[in-house]
């Protein structure tokens, strides 16, 4: 590939920007003296007029002047997208993405936006830096320069490690005039290579679904061939990119070329876009014999763009695979290539083949694109969308969690048979000896199910199915308490008891004179037979239930604050008391017993 050689390039200086004077404009003039006018007033005693003189500079002088002189800035590439790898998240430079997209001259503009994307080490950045010798001189004939230019711009190298990370725009907004007249500003995007050992697929599929939702015309750059997990991959790109826009009325991106580099079979497609829109054809044909799966990937992909093209690229020959010095020059890259390469770069950046950046059917400026990203960025920086998964990450998930249903699903039949719905009421010590049984079965046969994933892996599913057991478990003893006559009559005996107690504390001080303890009794007993009538009204209707459970709560509070605490005092007395008398009249019979014998002796 060609971005797998090569020394790293420098920045290519845009249009308009100073370049260094050559040796030869100041050789010659060295013994004459440079002159400056400088207009000096004088005060003349006479009246006469001011008059010019001038002043005499070395060439020294004149240099050092020149040099101090403010520059323009260089074109170069701008991180907007910053990769953090220390947690695996991405941050907007919103500064540096406004001072390029809100320049004066470009920020009312409708926007076209170009982003190449794919796996890494794929000569990504190698293609997009001829698209800027395009861009900066779009003559058919001489705009790849000549053989001998090195080639510049977006940063390149070669080698097996990653060079780009995260999302870099070229800092010149270029502003093409169509053939009606309007101008566009056209943007180029570079992005952080997919697949690369430092990635997870989180970070691929932010990055690709972020380019591709802020991008006019995506390139997928793939090398050789597409293979189906090209297509599965891009499936779940676009995927996780069409879940972080809101609203949808149409196809959510728009043009999508895949290039396919170092294509090795032009005796069956041709180089260039015709051979490679024919390939791409049978590639995304749905056909009614192919498995379900292969047919949803064709239809998503073809639901999510609104175009959808390919082209062929050869190989661009060995010296740029394996020189490693490598700079880009056109001498050492293969005709075949240089000749598709000068068909495709125009057919994605000429002014009649500009796709001009478009949301829900609404064309973009330079100004929103800006407010785009800053949106888009927030909602893969929070935690709304779900997180994209490996293959055997995904499988083995399923595969657990398919495992903990299963074992769920038995507990539930068996605790069934032991206090369903028809059975009868069972003590709670027995339904919690029942449960624990039923509990150790079902985790057994969790264990004993083959899981992708490892031990370890599974152990967190383990863990999860002992929680939703003690759930299930929670549950049936609610709806065994419910078949208890007692527990049900709970509330209704609660509220006779408060009725008893406050009947009686006011007959008592009414009795006595104590007026406002009876006045509060008798508020006491009234309240409480109200709450007994629509307690009654709840249960024989069904309606108001969050009444009826919230006097169930205050029964049962009062029950377990105040009367189960007193009942089982007295209880406590009675059968302390019980327990006194029976062992004094156990001492008591010997000794009744032995003075009767006396006295009959």
């Amino acid at each position: 590939m060609a971005e797998d050689s090569g020394p790293r390039s420098r920045s290519h200086p845009g249009k308009g920007f100073a370049r260094p004077l050559p040796e030869e404009d100041v050789r010659g003039v060295e013994d004459v003296p440079m002159l400056r006018p400088v207009h000096v007033r004088k005060t003349l005693l006479d009246g006469e007029a001011p008059i010019a003189e001038e002043e005499v500079l070395d060439e020294g002088e004149e240099l050092k002047r020149a040099e101090e002189a403010p520059q323009p800035e260089m074109a170069r590439p701008v991180q907007i997208v910053v990769a953090k790898e220390d947690d695996h998240a991405f941050e907007l430079d919103a500064a540096a993405l406004e001072g390029i997209l809100m320049q004066e001259h470009v920020r009312d503009l409708n926007v076209v936006v170009l982003s190449v994307a794919g796996a890494f080490r794929k000569g990504k950045s190698f293609l997009l830096d001829f698209m800027l010798r395009y861009m900066h001189n779009q003559s058919p004939s001489s705009w790849m320069g000549g053989d001998d230019d090195p080639l510049t711009g977006f940063t390149w190298r070669g080698g097996c490690e990653r060079e780009t990370t995260g999302i870099q725009v070229w800092s010149e907004v270029f502003v093409v005039e169509k053939k009606d007249g309007s101008k566009v500003a056209v943007l180029l995007v570079d992005t952080q290579g997919a697949f690369d050992s430092q990635s997870t697929i989180k970070d691929c599929a932010t990055v690709f679904a972020l380019s591709t939702m802020t991008s006019s015309v995506q390139v997928y750059n793939l090398s050789q061939n597409i293979q189906e997990d090209d297509l599965q991959h891009l499936q779940l790109f676009t995927e996780y990119g069409r879940l972080a826009m809101e609203q949808i009325f149409e196809k959510p991106f728009q043009k999508l070329v895949f290039l396919i580099r170092d294509w090795c079979y032009p005796y069956e497609h041709v180089y260039g876009l015709q051979g490679g829109n024919r390939f791409l054809e049978k590639r995304l044909q749905v056909k009614q014999n192919q498995h379900e799966e292969l047919q949803n990937v064709r239809k998503h992909i073809h639901s999510c763009f609104s175009s959808i093209g390919c082209f062929l690229l050869p190989h661009p020959g060995l010296k740029v695979a394996t020189n490693p010095n490598f700079d880009g020059r056109l001498k050492d890259i293969d005709n075949e290539f240089k000749r598709e390469l000068q068909n495709l770069v125009p057919l994605l950046l000429a002014p009649e083949n500009l796709v001009e950046k478009e949301i829900n059917g609404a064309k973009v400026t330079c100004r929103d694109l800006l407010e785009y990203f800053k949106a888009y960025i927030k909602i893969y920086q929070g935690e709304e969308l779900p997180h994209p998964k490996s293959m055997l990450q995904a499988t083995a998930e399923a595969n657990n969690l398919t495992a903990v249903a299963g074992a769920k699903d038995s507990y539930g039949k068996a605790m069934e048979q032991v206090c369903g719905g028809d059975k009868p009421y069972i003590a709670p010590m027995d339904l919690q000896r029942q449960h624990e049984q039923l509990k150790e079965t079902s985790i057994q046969q969790f264990r004993s199910v083959k899981k992708m994933g490892g031990t370890e892996f599974s152990q967190r599913y383990q863990e999860q199915l002992e929680a939703e057991l003690d759930e299930l478990h929670a549950n049936f003893l609610k709806h065994n308490d419910s078949k208890n006559i007692f527990y049900a009559a709970r509330t209704p005996a609660t509220l006779f008891a408060v009725m008893f107690v406050a009947y009686m504390v006011s007959t008592i001080t009414g009795f006595i004179g104590i007026s406002i303890i009876a006045a509060l009794a008798n508020l006491v007993m009234g309240v409480s037979l109200m709450s007994l009538c629509v307690w009654a009204y709840v249960r024989y209707s069904g309606e108001y239930r969050e009444v009826g459970v919230a006097i169930d709560l205050t029964a049962e509070a009062l029950w377990e604050q105040v009367l189960k605490p007193l009942t089982e005092q007295y209880m406590e007395d009675n059968i302390r008391q019980t327990v006194v008398n029976s062992i004094r009249a156990s001492l008591t019979d010997p000794a009744t017993s032995k003075s009767t014998k006396l006295k009959k002796n």
